[in-house]
């Protein structure tokens, strides 16, 4: 799985970091999300779907990858 943050939607309410704070942290000066981690392990992938349904602005999407 895969993550990405589109910054421009990204209002800062710090949900995703409260979600899961191994992933996603926030920029100091404007309160952003940014990603500590673009490749989400296994143990982490419930918490980072959480992390994009709780997100106000819904400025995070997930690419699922697929076994080719």
């Amino acid at each position: 799985m895969r993550v990405r943050v589109d910054q421009q939607r990204c209002i800062g309410s710090g949900m995703c970091v409260l979600a899961v704070g191994e992933v996603f942290d926030q920029r100091e000066e404007d309160g952003a999300a940014q990603l500590l981690q673009e490749d989400v392990p296994s143990e982490l992938q419930d918490r980072v779907r959480q992390a994009a349904r709780v997100c106000p602005s819904r400025a995070i999407t997930i690419q699922q990858e697929t076994n080719a």
